[in-house]
C-alpha cells in the first residue's frame, strides 16, 4: 500500500495546481464554462425552445431563460425517466439522483449525465482528497481504506436499456471503477443495501477488521454507525477500533451540532474534519483550509453559478447576480446551470460569501427552511449558532432538533416551539431556553425587535424529547437513510405536531 499511497499523493498534488488556476482566474473560468454549456445544449429540445444558438452573452441568457424550480423541470425529467433523450442535455442520461432534502412526501429525481458524474461529482471527490493531502503532506490516508456511507438505488429497464435512480451516493458507488473497490469499504453489495437498519448492522460487522483511515458520510447517519461499532467492540473510542483513522469528510447537514459528539467518540487530538458541499444537483464547495470552516466555491465542475438576493425570491422576474457582482456577508439563494441540463435552477440553498478572492462561502440555510411567522426571519445559521451558545453556557449537547411557530391565539401572542433531543441535557431547561432566546436576540435584529417586551413574540417554548425520537419519527415515515434529514426550521407546524403526537 505504500507505493499506492505515494502514487496517489503525487496525482492529488498535481490536481491542486489546477485548483489554484481557477482561484486566480475565477471570472474567466466561469465565462468559458458558460459558453461551453450553451454550445453543448443548443441542439436539445430545451436549447431549441430558447434558441441557444443565438445567445451571445450571459445577460442575454438571463433575459431569455427564467429562473426555474423543480416543478418547471418535472415534465421534462418524467420524459427522460421514460427513456427519451436529447431533451435537456445533449448526451444520454440514464441516472437520476433521488433527492428530498427534508422529509417531504414528494421526491425529486435529478438527472445525472456522464459529464456530471465524472467532471463534477467524481472530480469533487478527487479534489477533496487533493486539498486534504496538500494541507496534510504527512498523511497516510491511502495506506488504509475509506469507509463510505452509501445509499440505495433502484434499477429500471426501458426498451432493453437499464436506468438507475436512487441516492446520489448510491449512484456514485454503483458506477465507481473496479479498482476503487480496493481502497474502500464496505463492499458494494453492503453499501447499496436498501434496508437501513440491516445496513448499519452489516456495515459495522464487516468493516471492524479493516484498517480504516478515513470516513465519508452525513454526520447524523455516520454517528449511528460509529455508535453501533463501539457497542459491538465494547469500546468507547473509535481510535481503539481504527488506530490509523485520521479524517472524517462530512457534508449534507451542518456539522457544528454534531462536533462535540464526534469528539467524545473519537478522542484524539490528531483527528481531522473536512466539510464538503455536495448535493444531487452538483458538487459545489470544499473546505480548503484547516484553520477555517469556509468552503472554496469550485468553479470548474461544469456548473455556471448565479446568486439571487433573498429580497428577489418572490419577484415575478427575479434579478440574479453573476460571480463578479456578489458582496460579502449577504445571503443569496443559489441558482445553477449544469452539465446535466438544469438551467437557471433554484436549488433551495442559501449561502453567503466570506471571501471574494478567492471565492469562499458558508451555507446559511434553505429558501424553504426558516421561521418567519411575524417578520423575524430566523434562518438555520441563526438557529445553529444560538444553540451552540446555549449549549456552551449550559454544558449541554444537542443530538437533533426542530422548531416551528406557535401562532397567535386569542389569549397569547406568537412564539417559537423547539423540540430538542439531547445527548447531554442541561441541568436547567428553563435557563437553557432563556440563554437560547438571548443568543437569538444577539444574532438576529429582527427577532430581537419582535421579542421587545414580549409584544409580538413571547419567549421560546423549549421541550426536551426522549432519546431516538427523531430516528423513530423518520422510521415511522419510512425515511431512514442519508438522503433524509430532519427539517430544522419550518413555518408550518406539520413536523412539530407529528413528533409531539408520536411522543405523547
Amino acid at each position: 500500500m505504500a507505493l499506492i499511497n505515494s502514487v496517489l499523493l503525487w496525482l492529488m498534488k498535481k490536481r491542486f495546481h489546477q485548483i489554484e488556476l481557477f482561484m486566480k482566474y475565477p471570472h474567466e473560468v466561469q465565462e468559458e464554462l458558460f459558453k461551453k454549456l450553451i454550445n453543448a445544449a443548443k441542439e436539445t429540445e430545451w436549447g431549441k425552445n430558447y434558441d441557444y444558438k443565438s445567445i451571445r452573452s450571459i445577460e442575454e441568457f438571463k433575459t431569455r431563460v427564467q429562473v426555474n424550480d423543480y416543478e418547471s423541470f418535472k415534465p421534462y425529467i418524467n420524459r427522460l425517466r421514460k427513456g427519451e433523450q436529447n431533451i435537456l442535455w445533449n448526451t444520454e442520461i440514464k441516472l437520476f439522483a433521488k433527492s428530498s432534502g427534508t422529509t417531504s412526501d414528494k421526491s425529486k429525481f435529478i438527472p445525472v449525465s456522464q459529464e456530471a458524474l465524472e467532471e463534477c461529482h467524481y472530480k469533487g471527490g478527487k479534489d477533496m482528497l487533493s486539498i486534504y493531502c496538500n494541507n496534510n503532506p504527512d498523511t497516510h490516508i491511502f495506506d488504509g481504506k475509506g469507509l463510505a456511507m452509501g445509499g440505495s438505488h433502484r434499477i429500471t429497464e426501458i426498451n432493453n436499456e437499464i436506468y438507475y435512480d436512487g441516492d446520489l451516493s448510491a449512484l456514485i458507488v454503483q458506477n465507481l471503477p473496479s479498482w476503487a473497490e480496493f481502497i474502500r469499504v464496505p463492499k458494494r453489495s453492503v453499501a447499496l443495501m436498501d434496508e437501513w437498519e440491516s445496513k448499519i448492522e452489516k456495515m459495522a460487522t464487516s468493516t471492524i477488521q479493516h484498517n480504516v483511515t478515513n470516513i465519508l458520510g452525513v454526520p447524523s447517519w455516520t454517528l449511528l454507525l460509529i455508535r453501533r461499532i463501539l457497542e459491538i467492540t465494547n469500546t468507547s473510542n473509535l481510535k481503539q477500533v481504527w488506530p490509523n483513522l485520521e479524517v472524517f469528510f462530512h457534508g449534507g447537514v451542518n456539522f457544528e451540532p454534531y462536533r462535540e459528539q464526534y469528539e467524545n467518540l473519537i478522542t484524539s487530538g490528531s483527528m481531522k474534519y473536512m466539510e464538503t458541499y455536495n448535493a444531487s444537483e452538483g458538487f459545489f464547495g470544499l473546505q480548503d483550509r484547516s484553520d477555517s470552516d469556509e468552503l472554496l466555491l469550485m468553479l470548474d465542475y461544469g456548473i455556471y453559478y448565479e446568486f439571487l438576493p433573498l429580497n428577489q425570491l418572490e419577484a415575478n422576474d427575479p434579478v440574479t447576480l453573476s460571480l463578479n457582482e456578489v458582496e460579502k456577508d449577504v445571503n443569496y439563494a443559489l441558482v445553477i446551470s449544469t452539465n446535466a441540463g438544469l438551467w437557471r435552477y433554484l436549488i433551495g440553498d442559501t449561502v453567503k460569501f466570506t471571501s471574494l478572492s478567492p471565492y469562499r462561502i458558508k451555507i446559511t440555510g434553505r429558501t424553504m427552511n426558516f421561521i418567519n411567522s411575524v417578520g423575524e426571519e430566523v434562518i438555520i445559521d441563526n438557529a445553529i449558532n444560538a444553540l451552540g451558545i446555549a449549549c456552551s453556557k449550559c454544558h449541554a449537547v444537542v443530538t437533533e432538533f426542530t422548531a416551528a411557530p406557535v401562532y397567535f391565539t386569542s389569549g397569547n401572542n406568537a412564539a417559537h416551539e423547539w423540540l430538542i433531543e439531547f445527548e447531554k441535557a442541561p441541568d436547567n431547561l428553563e435557563y437553557f431556553a432563556e440563554t437560547l432566546d438571548n443568543a437569538l436576540k444577539s444574532l438576529n435584529s429582527d427577532y430581537e425587535a419582535k421579542r421587545y417586551h414580549n409584544l409580538v413574540l413571547r419567549p421560546p417554548v423549549v421541550k426536551q424529547v426522549p432519546e431516538k425520537t427523531f430516528y423513530n419519527w423518520l422510521k415511522m415515515k419510512n425515511k431512514l437513510g442519508g438522503q433524509y434529514k430532519v427539517p430544522k426550521l419550518s413555518n408550518s407546524r406539520k413536523y412539530v405536531d407529528e413528533i409531539l403526537k408520536m411522543v405523547n
